[in-house]
């Protein structure tokens, strides 16, 4: 006899119990979305889950240091060229000045 709905729930219940399955959620933007689907259309994977997995065992098995470009946060940096800073300072200069200009109005008019 064919087992029902039920017990086949209840038998994957137990297979997850007696293997300590953790379910992990992450949502997701559509451009990371995009790049998980290249990576699995690149490899031929079909499912997300396997995907995900073989990419943490993989980033794993390289160790701490062979894993930390993967993992590593992608920052930009800011590098301000000479020119550009001269010109901030010449700005705040005359900013701080007009600034000074105005309150010195201010309190010949008080």
């Amino acid at each position: 006899m064919a087992m029902t709905q039920q017990d086949r729930s209840a038998k994957s219940a137990a297979k997850r119990k007696e293997f300590d399955e953790k379910e992990l959620r992450h949502r997701v933007r559509p451009g990371i979305h995009q790049k998980l689907a290249d990576l699995m259309d690149w490899h031929g994977i079909t499912e997300q889950s396997e995907a995900i997995q073989l990419l943490i065992m993989n980033a794993h098995a390289q160790g701490r240091e062979g894993s930390a470009t993967a993992l590593a946060l992608p920052r930009h940096e800011i590098t301000i060229s000479k020119n550009v800073a001269r010109q901030l300072q010449a700005h705040g200069i005359r900013q701080a000045a007009r600034e000074d200009k105005e309150e010195r109005e201010r309190e010949w008019l008080d």
